[in-house]
């Protein structure tokens, strides 16, 4: 009886352990190779004297399809942030909520100053279009930024610029709303249909619960190897490919083949512990080092990064804002608060507050100008409790948090298929920069190395 075929997968972020774990539970040989010592790319959570500190602010959205196809959630043991944010600035503090899951906050909702009644019933009447609307459709059709879109629709500047900027300021790292309404609109339905999470242990439990689902159904993971090129016998993969769905792997059929991926296709990697040779080869690194990897052009490396900083406060501190995100309505000082402890406790010792602040760009002042101007701040929206006691324990900055996702951006992303030979992409840049991207890309990067190799 033939041996199965060999596959590697190179990362071992979320793309990589879902087509790992898919490819290993399609009967492939499967080994996954991450040259750091632990999994999970840029999903890490450090634990540090009792606290949880995530590589950023990261979320959980529970309704995205791949989440609730990939995950145990209940497993994840998931704390829930209220719907809704409580909005900060000159005029004092806020609360915008969702009326249909907290009727109780419709008074303070309607009296929110931010929020006109007009607009109001504009996101109703934009929750029941989207409703209506398959997913996978989002990415068709017109594009537009997501403040024309906005305008477009009617809501007014206030509430564009207090709620809108921060609250996506912090989902795209872009509070201009440059970005593609493509993804406001996928995103706005998942947020009307689901809730934002974070695991109790933090979000790298998140590819811990995939690691392990990859060896239970029989993949391989080796941390610690560094994967320093990628040749394939159709050609070389480690720079000069073209981009574009026809170019490097061979032109696609009618049915989806690729010529130069058959069963006589052979790829090796130079690792920085030796070869390995493999019938494919599963691309899931960050996106720079993909492209260095694969010569796929396409793959998209204009970074979006930012800076979270994380404070103790005494035990007992309050922000009021009920587990909701604390926005800010101007651009002086953080995008947003997140109340860590107040939505999941096991993310400070016990006796502590854990909070934390989120600016967008990669910021040159030192850790402790960015501690006080986060002081200023909160001294602001709050001149009758005292923040001396603040103190910052932890900041993360990191400087690729996403890509850039301007309109018109999805047609542009290279396919799973686009390198030379046998060779596959996997990441959130054949997709759209989320969780719900990375996963999927893996999925459909594993499915195509599954169909390729049963030719």
């Amino acid at each position: 009886m033939p041996s199965p075929p060999h596959v590697l997968v190179v990362g071992g972020g979320l793309a990589g352990l879902v087509a790992a774990r898919h490819l290993a539970g399609g009967g492939i040989d499967v080994a996954l190779l991450e040259r750091r010592d632990t999994v999970g790319g840029r999903v890490r959570t450090l634990e540090w004297d009792g606290y949880r500190f995530d590589r950023g602010f990261q979320v959980l959205f529970t309704a995205y399809p791949a989440v609730q196809r990939e995950l145990d959630r209940e497993a994840l043991e998931l704390r829930r942030f209220s719907p809704g944010a409580t909005v900060a600035g000159p005029d004092g503090r806020s609360t915008l909520a969702d009326p249909l899951r907290e009727p109780g906050t419709i008074p303070s909702t309607l009296s929110n100053p931010s929020v006109s009644v007009g607009d109001a019933l504009r996101i109703a009447r934009l929750w029941w279009d989207l409703r209506r609307t398959d997913p996978s459709a989002l990415f068709a059709g017109d594009d537009a930024t997501i403040a024309e879109f906005l305008r477009e629709r009617g809501f007014s500047r206030r509430f564009v610029e207090e709620f809108v900027a921060p609250f996506y300021g912090g989902i795209t790292l872009d509070r201009s709303l440059s970005t593609s309404s493509r993804v406001f609109e996928y995103t706005f339905k998942t947020l009307a249909a689901g809730e934002i999470a974070v695991p109790a242990a933090g979000m790298e439990a998140i590819p811990t619960q995939l690691a392990d689902r990859v060896r239970e159904v029989g993949g391989r993971i080796e941390t610690g190897v560094t994967v320093e090129s990628v040749s394939g016998a159709a050609g070389d993969s480690s720079g000069g490919g073209e981009c574009g769905s026809d170019a490097g792997g061979g032109k696609r059929g009618p049915d989806g083949g690729v010529g130069g991926r058959g069963s006589d296709a052979s790829v090796t990697v130079e690792t920085d512990a030796g070869s390995v040779a493999a019938d494919a080869v599963v691309v899931a690194t960050d996106p720079p080092s993909a492209r260095e990897l694969t010569g796929v052009d396409a793959i998209p490396t204009e970074a979006r990064g930012c800076v979270t900083q994380y404070y103790a406060l005494p035990a007992g501190f309050d922000l009021e804002t009920g587990r909701r995100l604390l926005l800010n309505a101007t651009e002086q000082g953080p995008n947003h608060v997140v109340p860590h402890s107040a939505v999941a406790p096991e993310y400070a010792p016990s006796g502590t507050t854990l909070i934390s602040a989120t600016y967008l760009g990669e910021r040159t002042e030192h850790d402790a100008e960015l501690a006080a101007l986060t002081r200023r701040t909160l001294e602001s929206w709050y001149p009758n409790k005292g923040f001396d006691g603040l103190d910052a324990v932890h900041t993360a900055r990191v400087p690729f948090a996403q890509f850039a996702q301007p309109p018109g951006f999805f047609e542009e992303l290279p396919d799973v298929r686009d390198p030379a030979g046998p060779v596959y992409l996997a990441g959130d840049y054949t997709r759209w920069s989320s969780i719900q991207g990375a996963m999927e890309s893996g999925r459909q990067a594993a499915k195509a190395v599954i169909d390729d190799l049963s030719e």
